[in-house]
């Protein structure tokens, strides 16, 4: 490095990041209840089926809830149930007053259309963002709960003061509710992005190219340390059983510019983005009565 020392490694802590931001939450809320006779935000979450991960993410996200003074409506329902069963539960909580927003626990069962019950959700209550219409609002730059996971990122990234404008970003995933909606939020940010998945012919050396690498496929440690160039920014949106990402974290921290941690880096900002968004649409339908 011709004498030169590199820069330390930023590690970009969204647990430390979303327990502040919890803080202004609950003023927030607090202040809701103040001007609107007690009312506070109340998310609803629906798991179907008995999966154990899917169930400690709903209760991470009722105890969020929680502790920001929020109101949680757990529902839980058999693996058996069918999808018109399914929209029907949807349906009602659209037609429910005291409810703001609605999460589908990902993934349903195999046997439910999970997208015709994602996009059965009223979009003003879509404050997971996993909606047809709300991903095309935002795709067109409109007005729209932004899917919670990229939108976490996007806040992660500038609350560390990652410059994304005129950067080379790949993302390596292409799901409808991270990868996509991923790349799109970092190209709206001025990234040139490329999208990238499993099945992209020299993915290491489209990974390697990249200034900002995120991590969206669901496949540990899918992503070697050895493709991540000096100096890159790396995002790992992956869990998965025994803390470990989609990326393989091996000497990162020693040649990378910043690297979210497994776990504690973009998980927490998936659920703080939830709770924000809750707010939102609670404040939207308290100005609208």
């Amino acid at each position: 490095m011709n004498g030169a020392t590199r820069s330390e490694c930023v590690v970009l802590d969204g647990k430390a990041l979303a327990a502040r931001r919890e803080a202004q939450l609950t003023e927030a809320v607090r202040s809701l209840a103040s001007r609107h006779q007690g009312r506070v935000p109340t998310l609803a979450t629906i798991l179907v089926g008995d999966d154990p991960s899917s169930a400690v993410y709903v209760r991470m996200k009722g105890g969020a809830c929680r502790r920001v003074g929020m109101a949680s409506k757990a529902i839980v329902l058999p693996a058996s149930i069918s999808t018109r069963e399914l929209l029907g539960v949807i349906d009602a909580l659209n037609q429910d007053h005291d409810v703001d927003g609605i999460l589908l626990q990902h993934p349903v069962p195999a046997h439910i259309d999970e997208r015709a019950c994602f996009d059965a959700i009223r979009i003003d209550k879509d404050v997971d963002g996993v909606t047809s219409h709300g991903f095309g609002r935002m795709a067109l730059g409109q007005e729209a709960f932004g899917s919670a996971t990229p939108s976490g990122v996007m806040r992660l990234l500038t609350e560390y003061g990652i410059e994304v404008a005129g950067r080379r970003a790949v993302v390596v995933g292409r799901s409808a509710i991270l990868g996509k909606p991923m790349a799109l939020m970092l190209s709206s940010a001025d990234a040139t992005v490329t999208l990238c998945h499993s099945r992209t012919r020299n993915l290491e050396q489209e990974v390697r190219r990249a200034q900002i690498v995120v991590g969206a496929l669901g496949k540990p440690h899918f992503i070697s340390a050895d493709w991540i160039a000096d100096g890159a920014v790396v995002v790992d949106a992956g869990y998965h059983t025994g803390g470990i990402g989609d990326i393989e974290p091996r000497n990162l921290v020693n040649r990378c510019s910043a690297v979210t941690p497994v776990p504690g880096g973009v998980g927490p900002m998936t659920i703080s983005v939830l709770l924000e968004q809750t707010l939102r649409a609670a404040e939207a339908t308290c100005a609208s009565r």
